[in-house]
């Protein structure tokens, strides 16, 4: 489940306060002033591990979901990118946008603008956010996610729920300032998407082979 990171702990008695001189994730053990955006880009290190991201003020970290989060996540973005090109659009996987102050890393991220070369974009060149809801997110991709890139203008925004194991997908647009639902399918039916720039699937792709019952015989050695 995701949590704010920052928690600033004294030195131990008698002990010195030592802080890190480069990128390091000590730094969320005394830092206790509002994060910004910029200022975990800078004391933060790179990490391909759990999701940083900055909100209101705290770090919120997010550890890796399970396989058919990762499973959904691939498959999707690899389909989604090769319809994305045609239109002359960019998608990127689990990428830093900047919006203000937060930081948001999204499953799925697809720019207006390509983003080679860079660390982070600026949300304004989101055409499509999507979120890969996991059972211990499902606030956060429901409502927070929604109602945080709706209010800085994100057009589009895709929703991809593998609860109970069949997938559904979900396509909204931002009309009046609020997400209204454009498009939706569910595993055994077509999901069909025209804007912003046309994909289609069977949800039930998304997800491969059911691990095998766990075996709690002990192997013979």
């Amino acid at each position: 489940m995701a949590q704010a990171a920052y928690a600033p702990e004294p030195p131990p008695d008698g002990g010195a306060d030592v802080r890190p001189t480069g990128p390091s994730f000590d730094v969320l053990r005394w830092r206790d002033e509002p994060w910004t955006a910029q200022l975990a880009l800078d004391l933060l290190p790179e990490t391909n591990g759990p999701k940083v991201e900055v909100l209101s003020g705290s770090v919120i970290v997010t550890p890796h979901a399970g396989y058919d989060h990762q499973d959904a996540e691939l498959d999707l973005a690899y389909l989604l990118k090769q319809a994305a090109r045609k239109a002359k659009l960019w998608l990127y996987l689990e990428a830093n946008v900047v919006s203000g102050d937060d930081l948001f890393i999204p499953d799925i991220v697809v720019l207006k603008v390509p983003g080679g070369g860079r660390t982070t974009m600026d949300i304004r060149h989101a055409i499509l956010l999507g979120e890969v809801m996991s059972p211990g997110n499902r606030r956060k991709d429901i409502i927070d996610r929604p109602r945080e890139y709706g209010a800085v203008g994100v057009p589009f925004f895709l929703r991809v729920d593998l609860r109970n194991r069949i997938p559904t997908i979900a396509l909204y647009e931002l009309t009046d300032g609020e997400y209204r639902p454009v498009a939706a399918a569910a595993a055994g039916s077509r999901f069909v998407m025209r804007e912003p720039f046309e994909f289609s699937v069977d949800p039930g792709d998304l997800l491969g082979e059911e691990a095998p019952l766990e075996d709690d015989t002990p192997h013979e050695t």
